[in-house]
């Protein structure tokens, strides 16, 4: 039996996307990591003040962050505010992290959060993806398909 959100559910589902990952990048595979945050960072990304245009994943050693990903300063936060664009740890299992680690060895593939999200538990979740690189003319077979998919749905009204 499916239950019905209540209008307060909905309203505390924050999910923050990067559209110009789909649009740069050929997902391959997707990873559910959680962050390590300090306390004025999870209430601005409550708040919806996050942005992952310019983010990217990076292994440091052997563990896994996410650059530039900019989280605002919380407005009520004081002295204890958090920078906006800092290295954040990614946390996944040690298995996946090896997997991750050998297969951006290949020659062209990288790391890039796809979207940030609160699960029902309150915690905040990274979905990132191992991504290879489009060419120029994938770009544009990627524009016709959005557009054409906007002109169905046009005609369906």
């Amino acid at each position: 039996m499916a239950t019905k959100n209540t209008p307060q559910q909905e309203k505390n589902q924050i999910e923050i996307r990067n559209k110009r990952a789909t649009f740069e990048y050929f997902l391959l595979d997707e990873y559910t990591a959680g962050l390590v945050l300090t306390g004025t960072e999870i209430k601005s990304i409550r708040d919806g003040k996050a942005n992952l245009a310019d983010a990217y994943c990076v292994f440091i050693g052997n563990e896994l962050f996410v650059r530039e990903m900019h989280i605002s300063e919380y407005r009520f936060g004081s002295y204890l505010n958090h920078p906006a664009k800092r290295d954040r740890k990614l946390l996944l299992n040690r298995k996946e992290l090896r997997k991750l680690q050998n297969r951006i060895k290949e020659r062209g593939l990288t790391i890039v959060p796809v979207m940030l999200f609160v699960n029902p538990n309150g915690l905040a979740k990274l979905q990132i993806a191992l991504a290879r690189g489009k060419k120029f003319y994938d770009k544009r077979d990627s524009i016709k398909a959005k557009d054409a998919k906007r002109d169905m749905e046009r005609q369906m009204r």
